[in-house]
């Protein structure tokens, strides 16, 4: 049994634009309001070092893993934490819907045995970091996309 949590914004800018964004995994801590220090490189199995920021929460260093990317069309990374009691599959995609126009999924997948029981006592918290992370890529991603 698994929770998702998702949240989901319609982007005015292409798919190249808001990839350029969201695959700096080191610029990430200028811009995401989620992960005030980021590091790491887009390479499948290859270890991220993120500190996390949920509102109501103290701030906590994961280390997950990328499990997958596609240029120009998502980001995954697994974590599992307490020996794997919690699990989870965290993703960032891009639906492309014209050259200008792209709507961005941002949200995570917790299994394992506490997984689900984990994110729905955090659920409102990480719903809200979804979803400022997802304006945060928004605004800039919108901002590329009309300067001159």
């Amino acid at each position: 049994m698994s929770l998702k949590l998702e949240h989901r914004v319609g982007i005015r800018a292409s798919a190249e634009t808001i990839w350029e964004i969201v695959s700096d995994i080191g610029g990430w801590a200028a811009w995401n309001p989620i992960y005030s220090r980021a590091e790491g490189v887009l390479k499948i199995g290859a270890p991220l070092s993120l500190d996390l920021v949920l509102e109501g929460q103290a701030m906590r260093t994961i280390r997950p893993v990328i499990a997958d990317w596609i240029p120009n069309e998502q980001i995954h990374w697994r974590l599992s934490l307490l020996g794997g009691l919690v699990a989870t599959t965290r993703y960032i995609e891009i639906e492309k819907l014209a050259d200008r126009s792209c709507i961005l999924y941002n949200g995570e997948v917790f299994g394992g045995l506490l997984g689900p029981s984990v994110a729905r006592r955090m659920r409102p918290a990480i719903r809200a970091g979804f979803a400022a992370m997802g304006e945060a890529v928004r605004v800039k991603a919108e901002a590329a996309a009309t300067a001159p």
